[in-house]
């Protein structure tokens, strides 16, 4: 008895309905009206519909990308998603040429980022869209602007789509589909490829038309290489160009004063960074260009970029072996 007992504790702790909003949750609902030209009164049923998730905040405390690579690499290379990375770049041959010809994304870049998000749709999220957008968006203070942005972007796109708002499910962060789109991603980049007048990411064709479509509204440039493998012959000034921002600030030239060393020959003044990545033997250094920064749009994390890029350079050499 004291077990259940324990058990239903555990329970109403970790999935708690809204209550009436107080004073400062108010107040951001009123900005959200205003933001999203939403009725306050429409704003405050659907934060009624909500359950605060303990669950949530314990997930997004706790990332996949806050391990060192040696780790988080293993997560996402594995020789089970490789082989049905070729499988789905097989079945869906003819949309991934369709992609890659109208937008000008590659179709392994498109297969290993539905491959890293959802294991090709397998595994698509079981939380609910409103829940956890009202968690992330009133409980948790660190990303709450974004997350109660994102909490109107989901109304908004709910109406669009014509959903039941406790419907859709997806990841403890709100993303939704074999994408996992936000909801703000859904509504400016998600497209309706396969013609039918709705919008379904949750199916392949609408998600590699749209995972396509964001990267070349990122400005992919196709046909450039994303990263080189480097070796470092002066540990102490290439470690001086070392920089936490995502952004490319330095050129080919002065990566090479600094002692940084790749196969190919690029031009002096070519936009590059330096990243080290902690390998199991020590560290990793790579050059990165210009199209590893558009990865990191989508998750703006180096090792989430290095881990698509690695798989997709996987995926497209075991698919041209197969043919």
């Amino acid at each position: 008895m004291r077990l259940a007992l324990f058990s239903a504790a555990v329970l109403l702790t970790s999935s708690i309905h809204a209550t009436e909003p107080n004073g400062e949750q108010q107040q951001w609902l009123e900005e959200l009206s205003g933001k999203f030209e939403l009725p306050l009164a429409e704003l405050t049923q659907a934060m009624s519909q909500a359950n605060y998730q303990q669950g949530i905040i314990d997930a997004m405390t706790r990332p996949a990308e806050a391990k060192p690579w040696h780790q988080y690499r293993p997560i996402f290379l594995t020789e089970k998603r490789l082989q049905q990375g070729v499988a789905f770049w097989q079945e869906h041959r003819k949309l991934l040429e369709r992609a890659e010809r109208e937008l000008q994304v590659p179709a392994q870049l498109i297969a290993a980022i539905i491959g890293v998000e959802t294991f090709y749709g397998a595994h698509m999220g079981g939380h609910k869209v409103l829940d956890a957008l009202y968690t992330l968006g009133f409980h948790y203070p660190p990303r709450g602007p974004f997350f109660r942005s994102e909490f109107g972007h989901y109304l908004q796109l709910a109406k669009e789509q014509g959903w039941t708002l406790d419907e859709p499910k997806g990841s403890y962060a709100g993303a939704m589909g074999m994408g996992q789109f936000i909801s703000s991603s859904y509504r400016h980049y998600a497209v309706d490829f396969d013609g039918d007048g709705h919008i379904n990411l949750f199916e392949a064709t609408d998600a590699i038309g749209s995972v396509a479509n964001y990267f070349h509204e990122h400005r992919w440039q196709w046909g450039e290489d994303v990263a080189y493998p480097a070796m470092v012959t002066q540990p102490d000034a290439a470690e001086a160009l070392l920089d936490p921002a995502l952004e490319l600030k330095h050129s080919w030239a002065e990566l090479v004063a600094a002692g940084v060393l790749i196969e190919p020959e690029l031009d002096a003044g070519t936009p590059v960074k330096l990243i080290r990545l902690d390998g199991v033997e020590g560290p990793e250094y790579w050059v990165v260009r210009h199209n590893f920064y558009v990865i990191t749009r989508y998750n703006r994390s180096p090792l989430y970029a290095m881990a698509v890029y690695q798989l997709s350079e996987q995926i497209k050499q075991a698919y041209e072996q197969s043919h």
